[in-house]
């Protein structure tokens, strides 16, 4: 996976081989090629720019769901100190899907809550590729109610191309512990801070992502329901998952300007894989200044916040369709001739 590389980015990756090559060759013949490659150093910079940004939503898509981009632990390790994983939901069992314990951010305490990939095959078996059963949700709510009760912040990290669909899944109630974190988190007196930091997909996202306060790295995603899922739904054929990406909207500076996310987290130059250090310091700073703003608050005014937060999102107009209007008229009109 070091190697893997996305359509758009193989003319930079062809520039980098010429400089490299150049490199090799120079040290080898002992000639100087140092201006060359300062002319291509400033080509594959200027590329890298233009293509980075002016990205598609799909391949944002492509950039979220990219295998060397950072996950929950990466980041937890740059961000977090004293972290100790708590495992189980006392009722069935653990989720290695996600992962929750108990850190501190600069000294102040807080609860971390995050889904978790794997980087080889096994360890995505392991982790059934971030996608939670309901012992998962179970687990993360009963985390929560322990950072309510010893009021501690709690910070989720989202990266999940949805709750587990199948059968067993279905059979230990996966709607119905959804369902419940979604309402017990609206309520919880502590603040809840939410961070996208890949994919933010479907019921699966929202389960742990009912927050004071949502933001997203710059290249992930949030969206009801995957763009090939939704391409299957609407147009019948899952190929077709670029053109639902784009009616969608579920980029982060759509949702933004939304209001369904409060934050975009900048990234490095051709994402968050190729700094995971830079970005994880994107994040913390993020963190930080929401913890700073809900030290000041009581726990009555931390619930408001999130209701207030949530009776704010999306954008919707109420208007007259006069030619509904007109049809309704010609049609009286023809009844009364009647």
């Amino acid at each position: 996976m070091a190697d893997f590389i996305l359509d758009f980015e193989k003319p930079v990756v062809e520039l980098e081989k010429k400089i490299l090559s150049l490199k090799v060759s120079g040290e080898h013949s002992k000639i100087d090629f140092s201006s060359e490659i300062a002319d291509l150093e400033v080509k594959k910079e200027k590329l890298k720019k233009e293509i980075y940004d002016n990205l598609t939503p799909w391949q944002k898509v492509l950039l979220a769901r990219h295998p060397n981009r950072p996950y929950t632990l990466d980041y937890v390790k740059i961000i977090c100190e004293n972290f100790v994983e708590l495992h189980g939901d006392r009722a069935y069992g653990d989720d290695s899907a996600l992962v929750c314990g108990l850190a501190t951010i600069d000294g102040k305490p807080v609860v971390v809550i995050g889904h978790q990939k794997g980087r080889s095959i096994q360890e995505n078996m392991d982790r059934n590729f971030a996608m939670a059963h309901p012992e998962g949700y179970r687990k993360a709510l009963r985390i929560m109610r322990m950072a309510e009760k010893f009021d501690r912040p709690i910070i989720t990290f989202i990266d999940t191309s949805g709750a587990y669909p199948g059968i067993a899944a279905e059979e230990r109630g996966q709607a119905e512990a959804i369902a419940r974190n979604l309402r017990d988190m609206s309520v919880l007196e502590v603040p809840v801070i939410s961070i996208v930091i890949g994919e933010g997909g479907s019921g699966g996202a929202l389960g742990i992502g009912i927050g004071n306060k949502v933001a997203m790295l710059e290249n992930s995603y949030y969206s009801v329901i995957s763009p090939e899922g939704c391409a299957a739904i609407l147009f019948r054929d899952a190929s077709k998952a670029q053109e639902a990406t784009e009616a969608l909207k579920i980029t982060a500076k759509d949702l933004f300007k939304s209001k369904v996310i409060d934050e975009i987290i900048n990234e490095p130059l051709g994402g968050a894989h190729m700094d995971p250090v830079e970005t994880a310091m994107n994040i913390k700073q993020t963190i930080s200044k929401y913890l700073v703003l809900y030290s000041k608050m009581t726990k009555q005014q931390i619930v408001e916040d999130r209701y207030k937060k949530i009776r704010a999102m999306g954008i919707f107009e109420e208007t007259v369709v006069k030619q509904a209007q007109k049809n309704k008229a010609t049609k009286e009109a023809k009844n009364k001739k009647k």
